[in-house]
Parts: structure tokens; C-alpha cells; sequence
């Protein structure tokens, strides 16, 4: 019965995948029960019907725009405060212990981050959101990603690194894309759909659909046929 339930309430929210019928009743218990907590704490804390885990920091919540089912689990800190609007689209998911930040410095006002539906970035990721980032649908990624959507200028043997100003290019992937862990997006960076990124690379430039990229710095490993 637990698990019939589990299932519509999955297919209800768009999963679409079945449950391991080996997996006990006493997981599901925990797992409905946790949700159920998390739901209530989003309700009072954000006002918005989203699960929100405990210990999390959501700054300048009238300019974040949050869609059904979104998911913000423990010690997450969201900087709302951005010349754009943050969205967050139905079903996506930012793992525990996560950063992100859009306002790093006086001197820029940060533009922000969209997240499309049903992607979700892992526990201990970091987003620099001040140049923009953008997310697309069906995006999945592991634990400690890195977003660096601005770039210190250093041209000028002249001047100190530090008053050199920086870009701000933004950074973009588009959709279905699979992110191996560790993964460092630089700014200027924008990635076609349907793409894997290797665990650990370090990505700078842009690159086409249908492509496995990787390395230090990424290249195009090989295409997706």
C-alpha cells in the first residue's frame, strides 16, 4: 500500500521511473515523513509550497521565483539579491551544503540564476551567479559543481590584478545534459543539449549538442550519435 502510493505520488510529480520493489516500507515511512517536515518548514519559512531543509538561508525571497516541487535541502544558502529575477522550475532539486551567490561584490550588482524543471545539482555545489547562469530542463549533476560566471582581467602589468575589473560573460547549459562530479564551469561557457560533462573538467568555451566533454582544460572527447 505504501509503496503504491509512493509511486503515484512519484508519477504525480513527473518521475516517471519504478520503484525497487525489494526496497522496505520503513524507508518509504522515513522518506514521506522527512518530506512531509520539509514541505511544512518551506510553507512557513518561504511561503510557497516548496520542501525546504532545515539550517537553509534564503535571502530576498520576493525576487526568487520558485516552481511546484522544488527542493532545497540542509545548509543551503540562496542569495536573492540580483538585478534579475532567480527561478527555480517545477521539480528542480539544489543538494545539501550548496552556495549560491549573485551580489560578491559592491562594485557589480549580480544578474542571477534560472534552473529549469526537473533538474537537480548535488550536495556541496557552489554557483558564482553574478555574470548569470542558466540551467536548462533535465539536468542532472553530482556533488561539489563549481559556477564562476565572472573573470578577473589581468592584462595590464601596470595595474594590481585586483583593479583590473572583471568579465561578465555568463554561463549557460542547455538541456539533458548528465554533469559528473567535481565539475568547474568558467565563465563564457555555454553547453549544447544532450551533452555528459566528465567528472572533474575544467570547462571554458562553448560546445555543440551532442557532445561527451572533458579534461583539464575540457575538450570534445567524442559525439553523441
Amino acid at each position: 500500500m505504501i509503496k503504491k502510493l509512493f509511486q503515484k505520488l512519484l508519477i504525480k510529480s513527473g518521475k516517471l521511473y519504478k520503484i525497487d520493489t525489494r526496497i522496505p516500507n520503513s524507508l518509504f515511512i522515513q522518506m514521506l515523513i522527512g518530506r512531509l517536515i520539509m514541505m511544512i518548514r518551506g510553507i512557513l519559512l518561504v511561503r510557497k509550497k516548496i520542501f525546504l531543509g532545515k539550517n537553509c538561508s534564503i535571502k530576498n525571497k520576493r525576487n526568487i521565483v520558485f516552481g511546484k516541487n522544488v527542493t532545497i535541502e540542509k545548509y543551503t544558502t540562496i542569495d536573492g539579491y540580483a538585478s534579475e529575477k532567480l527561478e527555480f522550475g517545477d521539480g528542480s532539486r539544489i543538494g545539501a551544503y550548496s552556495l549560491v551567490t549573485c551580489t560578491s561584490h559592491l562594485s557589480n550588482y549580480g544578474k542571477g540564476i534560472k534552473i529549469g524543471s526537473n533538474s537537480a545539482i548535488g550536495q556541496f555545489s557552489e554557483f558564482g551567479a553574478a555574470g548569470g547562469i542558466e540551467i536548462g530542463n533535465d539536468v542532472i549533476m553530482g556533488s561539489y559543481i563549481s559556477f564562476h560566471s565572472e573573470n578577473h582581467n589581468f592584462s595590464d602589468t601596470t595595474k594590481l590584478i585586483r583593479e583590473q575589473g572583471v568579465t561578465h560573460l555568463g554561463i549557460k547549459l542547455g538541456n539533458n545534459i548528465w554533469v559528473g562530479s567535481k565539475a568547474t564551469f568558467l565563465d563564457g561557457t555555454i553547453i549544447g543539449n544532450n551533452s555528459v560533462v566528465a567528472s572533474g573538467a575544467v570547462v571554458r568555451g562553448i560546445f555543440p549538442d551532442n557532445v561527451v566533454i572533458g579534461g583539464v582544460p575540457a575538450k570534445i572527447i567524442k559525439t553523441i550519435d
